[in-house]
């Protein structure tokens, strides 16, 4: 048991100084590439008035919601896999991110709200919270895998089309240009506005998916034994279903939509915890911060006329990812002939 604890505690370590070089580097790579020390000093308020702005006002926002966003999804995945037990769930695949896109692409395209308004994550907020809500209901609980992939496939099939109509009723064409870039995903030209927009939000989706972790463990032993130990599963569902919205949600309104990273992360650092999803939670988060920080990064040093976004990288990352699992995941169930 200390040994478990120590080997976690080592993990945590080592992926917040992970976290931390990312971070700097993201600091110190672009367009116009800059050196750790012209970093240091521009942070501090030293150095040049262009190296000022550079890290300050163009970088820093964009690597400070790379590590919200990225801790948020690496979370939400994790606490998604504790509560229904299974791999391969995650945001992504059950269409809360979909539906986080159309919440917020609704209210813009109808003219409510501006991308820069306080209430486009509370729309973000209330589509996820209703794809994640609208999941559990469906599939029930205690859907196959099947049954969830084609329940959330369901769900995100129709955000999209929410999501297309509401392009198609946009205000003028414009507008729809800029719905469908806002769309892919991406960190660029984000200021310290759409870090103070997300982050209260994403403080709250941390805490209620984080309030779980002993329940999560609990639950390996099924749902009637993590009853009889006091936890209260209705409760359980509730909080990480607000949560996955509020953190999901809040994402989405400030970056678009970002995939697989939620799936992705639990699953890099699972076998270092001893596949326990009561101490997954913590180095999911890191890991998911380690890997959209290395994602935006990666999207700036490709060579392209213009800056691919970093929701298409992740896909076309994460897709790959996901089709090997699957596979795993059949190999396994052949050999226990499931």
């Amino acid at each position: 048991m200390a040994g478990g604890r120590r080997r976690g505690s080592g993990l945590i370590l080592s992926l917040g100084l992970l976290v931390a070089i990312l971070f700097y580097a993201s600091l110190a790579v672009g367009p116009a590439g800059l050196s750790l020390a012209t970093v240091t000093s521009a942070l501090f308020g030293g150095g040049d008035t262009a190296a000022r702005i550079i890290v300050i006002d163009i970088r820093l926002p964009r690597a400070l919601l790379a590590v919200m966003i990225g801790a948020s999804l690496g979370l939400s995945g994790a606490a998604l896999q504790g509560l229904l037990r299974n791999p391969l769930a995650a945001p992504s695949l059950f269409g809360a991110p979909s539906a986080a896109a159309f919440g917020a692409v609704a209210v813009i395209s109808l003219g409510l709200v501006n991308v820069l308004s306080v209430a486009l994550p509370v729309a973000a907020i209330a589509g996820a919270l209703i794809s994640v809500g609208l999941l559990l209901l469906v599939a029930g609980r205690r859907a196959s895998l099947l049954v969830l992939i084609l329940a959330g496939l369901a769900v995100s099939s129709l955000a999209g089309a929410g999501t297309a109509l509401a392009l198609n009723l946009a205000p003028n064409p414009f507008a729809a240009l800029e719905i469908a870039f806002w769309l892919l995903g991406s960190l660029e030209d984000r200021s310290m506005r759409h870090v103070a927009i997300a982050l209260p939000f994403m403080a709250v989706g941390v805490i209620l998916l984080l309030w779980d972790r002993r329940a999560f463990r609990a639950l390996t032993l099924g749902e009637e034994a993590a009853s009889s130990l006091g936890f209260s599963l209705d409760r359980i569902r509730l909080r990480v279903v607000a949560g996955v919205a509020a953190a999901v949600g809040a994402g989405v309104a400030v970056a678009g939509s970002i995939g697989f990273v939620g799936l992705v992360a639990p699953h890099l650092v699972r076998p270092m915890v001893g596949y326990d999803p009561g101490r997954l939670a913590v180095p999911a988060a890191l890991s998911g911060a380690a890997l959209l920080l290395a994602a935006d990064i990666a999207v700036r040093l490709i060579p392209s006329s213009s800056e691919i976004k970093v929701g298409v990288f992740t896909a076309l990352i994460g897709a790959p990812f996901f089709i090997v699992m699957i596979l795993r995941r059949r190999r396994e169930m052949a050999g226990t002939g499931i």
